[in-house]
């Protein structure tokens, strides 16, 4: 609807059309931003994980050091990366620029599509756009980031410190790094909506608690191979991308109960 009025379907088009528009903008605008930015961001974020100095080795060192009086993680003070391709550093750059551009954006694009949707729902719905709109934000930062320092490193560590031969000397191309970089983080950051998809699924009646709850054993398969998806082929990321999967999928069956809960109470006062 639009203005108490009903719209017909060219017109949610055409309303859809401009929602679209401003969130490519949005996009573009982010990703100039990050593509000023980028020889910092590459130096910095892009090949953070592959310096020793990187937080998540520098925690696991301290404590490493703390009880057995040696680091744990020890990475070669280089790492090779090579480009086979002529444009190969332009196309990662504007990659980079693009995702960049899109998590820079994200909580507009966010804004942009509910204010498409919003019209459509109750006002009680309307009222907690703004949790909305901060929950998806909050949880797609937290999953990435949770990409980004717990999962990421451990596959390269992994990666780099596997040999099978000293004969071999490794020479990492850059658009495998940046696939991988990418699969991890942007991965896990839409894998942590689930609890939003749970929360609205319930909100609409399609799923319950209950079926949740009987159905976890599939879940926990599902998820697993989700972790595998997400990772490389190492048995040791896999399992660290599965453990925050797991919390998540228990704290989704608390947070739909609690819809649940808020359903059954509004449909009782309606009865009466």
């Amino acid at each position: 609807m639009n203005n108490g009025k009903e719209m017909s379907f060219m017109g949610h088009i055409g309303e859809l059309r401009g929602h679209l528009i401003r969130c490519l903008i949005a996009i573009m605008i982010g990703g100039i931003i990050v593509w000023f930015n980028l020889t910092w961001i590459m130096d910095h974020i892009f090949f953070g994980p592959v310096r020793n100095d990187f937080p998540t080795f520098k925690i696991i060192n301290e404590f490493s050091n703390k009880y057995n009086g040696a680091d744990a993680v020890v990475l070669p003070k280089e790492f090779p990366v090579r480009t086979q391709k002529l444009y190969q550093e332009f196309n990662v750059a504007f990659i980079v620029a693009f995702f960049g551009g899109i998590v820079v954006a994200l909580p507009y694009i966010i804004w942009e599509l509910w204010r498409f949707i919003s019209p459509a729902l109750h006002p009680k719905e309307r009222k907690n756009s703004g949790m909305m709109i901060i929950s998806v934000w909050f949880l797609f930062i937290l999953g990435a980031l949770c990409g980004y320092y717990l999962i990421l490193p451990f596959a390269i560590n992994f990666a780099v410190l596997f040999k099978i031969s000293d004969i071999i000397k490794p020479m990492y191309d850059l658009s495998d790094y940046t696939a991988l970089f990418f699969q991890i983080v942007l991965g896990m950051g839409v894998v942590f909506l689930f609890p939003i998809i749970v929360n609205f699924l319930t909100g609409i009646g399609i799923l319950t608690p209950k079926f949740l709850k009987t159905y976890r054993r599939h879940a926990i398969v599902l998820i697993m191979v989700i972790a595998a998806v997400i990772t490389p082929a190492d048995v040791m990321s896999m399992m660290i991308a599965a453990v925050p999967l797991l919390l998540l999928y228990e704290f989704s069956i608390g947070l739909s109960a609690r819809t649940y809960r808020r359903l059954q109470k509004e449909n009782t006062e309606l009865s009466k």
